[in-house]
Order: structure tokens, then sequence, then C-alpha cells
């Protein structure tokens, strides 16, 4: 068998005309004996054929391995469901099934979006206005993008692909340098921002595609983390001043925080990328989040449910008191949610509800029954978008680039966008900042949305082997759980990582088909 990175790169086409699904964003007509060469013939079926992209390769990456990855290793979360406790004490190997399906999924997502750019560079005719192929070709730049964004802070040294077709007889694929993959990123971004559309976010659900400012904040985050800040500064005020994207509680009146994360609010002002779900009965194409962190069945109505992943003790106890973010991200025993089980009059967390050994679970992306959401759902899938990015990450980022890598700073310039964070999270402003204070307030706000774990790796600078800041942080985390005895004491458990603990072992069955990702990494050659 073909190593995955290369073998579904056959059926990409299959599974972009497939998915023209016909709800909110996926309002697309049904295509009948469609194939390569008479698909691309007009402006709505080169509209169309990005529509995968946003939607089904990234199912397995989103269900379960992201979590693992970002909440169960950062220290976010916790659990004792054995296929995944290893990422919670830093014994992840490379035949754990959950490294395996964010290698695969991330590099379909890749996959698919080279099947985009190829099959649009050869196929569309001269008929199709330029603006409409370049903005597609744009948004399968943006997602193959941020898909390495998520595989070299993953890996580290991994394949940069750009035709899965060329490695159909010659899979076995050198590693390229991260260096080299952060400029390809940057080169991807670069086009989208020049070629995507240009918007201004209403919260309109035809507003679902990334755009050129999305492009732009996203080259804000990754020159962050090259630690470039005068380009992260730059491209960070860009978007603030465009004023495309607004800030929930602060820019658009009469929504919070906890807003952000239900059905009816997809694609609002503060969603810079998001994937987008169905919610049914296809599965694959709904979120299926809910179904892994929900507390039991009668909060999902689906029959899922189960509880898998919960807060951590020191996720619990790093929130500051009144922080309004807490109950929209975590629930507590007798937290009371009015749109979860809206027919019965709203859902109270029990007392005495515990699962993995803790008392509290994750609230953030568990949206409720069907019903509580226009009737879109099913078991393992909902309609609830989930976020790639948020405008909330820009105003942080803006924050930190003007710090530049000192230690503190009473700047306004930093204060402005870290204190509008504080602000809607109902916390008092600073009047000073320091860098540890934006890595605070980054997990508080991006808790359980893949983010955490790729801060702490960043800690230490871009492209390091050592960690001691980041070692530190997470050796003083406390990753035990609450007794079930009178009084209630922690059962402590602390584990501290070594440096090789931030780049994740290659899946075996990858590495098996192709050694050559064990090989030093080969600079890459940019056509």
């Amino acid at each position: 068998m073909k190593s995955y990175l290369i073998y579904i790169g056959c059926f990409i086409f299959i599974a972009t005309v497939s998915s023209s699904c016909k709800k909110d964003f996926f309002n697309i007509p049904p295509q009948d004996a469609l194939s390569t060469d008479n698909f691309y013939q007009n402006t709505e079926q080169v509209q169309a054929s990005t529509t995968a992209l946003y939607n089904s390769p990234w199912f397995d990456w989103n269900a379960k391995a992201s979590w693992c990855i970002s909440e169960l290793l950062s220290g976010n979360a916790h659990t004792y469901s054995p296929d995944v406790i290893n990422f919670g004490n830093f014994s992840v190997t490379g035949d754990n099934t959950q490294l395996l399906s964010a290698w695969n999924s991330l590099y379909s997502v890749v996959a698919q979006s080279n099947a985009v750019i190829n099959n649009l560079k050869a196929k569309v005719p001269a008929s199709v206005p330029a603006t409409v192929v370049n903005n597609a070709l744009g948004e399968a730049r943006f997602m193959r993008a941020i898909a390495y964004f998520y595989l070299v802070r993953t890996w580290g040294n991994v394949p940069i692909i750009e035709n899965s077709l060329d490695h159909v007889n010659n899979y076995q694929i050198n590693t390229n340098p991260v260096t080299d993959i952060y400029k390809f990123i940057i080169n991807d971004l670069k086009f989208a921002e020049e070629n995507c559309n240009k918007m201004i976010r209403t919260g309109s659900v035809s507003q679902g595609r990334v755009s050129s400012g999305s492009a732009a904040a996203l080259l804000a985050k990754v020159y962050l983390y090259m630690r470039d800040y005068p380009n992260a500064r730059l491209k960070a005020e860009q978007v603030i001043n465009s004023g495309e994207f607004k800030l929930y509680g602060i820019d658009v009146a009469g929504k919070t925080y906890g807003d952000l994360f239900k059905t009816a609010n997809n694609n609002n002002e503060e969603s810079v990328a998001a994937i987008q779900w169905l919610g049914g009965s296809a599965y694959g194409h709904g979120n299926a989040l809910q179904s892994f962190l929900a507390y039991n069945s009668e909060i999902t109505g689906t029959g899922d449910g189960y509880g898998s992943v919960v807060p951590s003790i020191d996720l619990l106890t790093a929130y500051e008191p009144g922080d309004l973010r807490r109950k929209p991200t975590v629930m507590m025993q007798g937290d009371i949610y009015p749109e979860i089980n809206q027919d019965k009059g709203g859902y109270k967390l029990p007392v005495g509800a515990v699962a993995q050994g803790m008392p509290a679970f994750i609230k953030k992306y568990v949206v409720g029954t069907p019903t509580d959401n226009a009737g879109k759902g099913a078991a393992f899938s909902t309609a609830n978008n989930t976020y790639l990015m948020r405008y909330a990450d820009v105003l942080l980022i803006e924050a930190e680039a003007v710090l530049a890598g000192a230690e503190r700073t009473s700047d306004a310039t930093a204060l402005l966008p870290f204190n509008k964070i504080r602000k809607r999270a109902g916390l008092i402003p600073k009047t000073t900042m320091s860098i540890q204070d934006i890595y605070q307030e980054r997990r508080m706000e991006f808790v359980f949305e893949a983010d955490y774990w790729f801060d702490l790796g960043r800690m230490d600078g871009f492209n390091v082997t050592s960690h001691p800041k980041a070692i530190a942080v997470i050796a003083n985390q406390e990753r035990g759980i609450y007794s079930n005895t009178t009084p209630v004491v922690i059962w402590g458990q602390k584990y501290t990582p070594t440096n090789a603990s931030f780049l994740l072992p290659y899946p075996t069955t990858e590495s098996t088909l192709n050694p050559k990702l064990l090989l030093p990494p080969v600079p890459y050659n940019f056509k």
C-alpha cells in the first residue's frame, strides 16, 4: 500500500464534486456526469471547486486528533481513555491511531488543495474571468498553507507536496526543513492575500469562505511564530485597520464570548477562517467534537456524548475570578445552560456529575440537540463551525508584536488590543503587560481551539531544539484529579517533558512505507 499522503491524490476530484452539498454555505446545484475535463467550465463550477476544502478533509483532525495534540499535551485537558491517554503523559509513539489520523487528515487537505490548484490551472477556459479563477486558487492556497502550518508545528520537518500525482510511482519522499516549510506557507498566503476577494464581515452565512483579510491575518500569525515582529505587527495592524472583522461583545453589541460557539452564529463577524460543517446524517461532513466532549447523551439528544476528555485541574485553577469565558468554555456542577435542551427549559449539570475522575466538562463546541440547533444535527455530526482562526487572535498578535520579544511593556499600542480581550472577558484592564500575561490570555481565550500546545512550542524561540521555558511551565502543571473523598483533595500527577517532546513522532505506518521520513531533511526546490 502506498503512503497515505500520496495515495489519496488519486481520489481528490471525486471528493471535491461529491461534496457539492446543499445547505447554507453548501448551497450548490448537484452535478451529473462530471469529469475533470468538463467540470471547470464556468464561473459557478470554478467557485464550487473549493467547497470541499472547508469540510470533510478536516474531519479526522477536528473530531479527536486536534484536541489530543493541542489540549492533552498542553495540560488543558485530562483523560483516562486508553487510546489517547499517552498524549497527557508524553508517551505517544508512532503507533498511536490519533497521530495517524492527524497526519492523514492534514495531508488530505493538502492533496485536495493541490488538486484544485492544478486542475484550475489546466482545465479552466479563458471564458471564466481571471478574478474568479484567482480567487479560487487563493482559497486553495490558503487551505494548503494552514494545513502545513499545523503539520510543521506538530512534526517539524515534513514533505512539501505541490502535486500528489507527481509521486504516484515514487512515493518515498524526503522531508523538507522547517524554514523551507514556513517559506512555502508564506508564499501561499501572499498569493491568497493578493487574489482572494476582499470582504467586510456582516455575520452572513454566505461569508464562510476565506478572504484577502483572512490570508493577511494568518500571515500575521505565521510571522509571529517566526519572531518576525515587524511583519507580524504590519499584517495585524493592516487587518485591524481594514474593519473587515469585529470582536463579539465589543465591536458587535448584544453578543458575548459564548455566542461565538453557537450554530446560529456560524460565520460571524469575528470568524477569520472556519471549517464549515453540514450537520446531519452524512458521516464525515458534520462536526464530531460534541460526541467526545459532551457529558452525556441527554445533552446531545443523539445517543452520543461520551465525556472522553475533560478540563484539567491546571486549567480550572488558571481562570481569574469573574472571567466570563469560564462558563461558555467549561461546565461546572450546577451550571445552567438555557440554550441546551431548550424544549425542557434548559440543562443543568447535575451535582455529582463525574467523568475521567473530574467533576467538570467541556462546554465549548457543545451545542445540544438537533432541536436546539434548528433541526440540524445527528450523532457525530453537529452543524456548528470549527474555528481555524478568530479576530481575537489578531488583536493578541498585535499586542505581542509590539512587545517584540521584550519581557514587559506599558506601551498603549500593545495594551489597547490586549485589554479589549480582557474587557470582553469581564476582567480588569492591565496598565503594564508581560509576555507571560500574553501567553496566559491566549490560553484562556483559545482553550479547546487547538492553540495552546503550539504556543508552548514557540515559547523558547523559532525552530529551536531546546525548550527550557516551556518545560518549566509544563512541569509545574497539575495533571492529576480531585479525590472522591470528603474532604476533597487533589490526587496529584505532574510530568516533565523532554526537549524531544515538542515534536511528535511520524506515524509508524507512514515511516515504514516511506523510510525517507526518518532521514535528514533536504532543501526544497522552489519553483
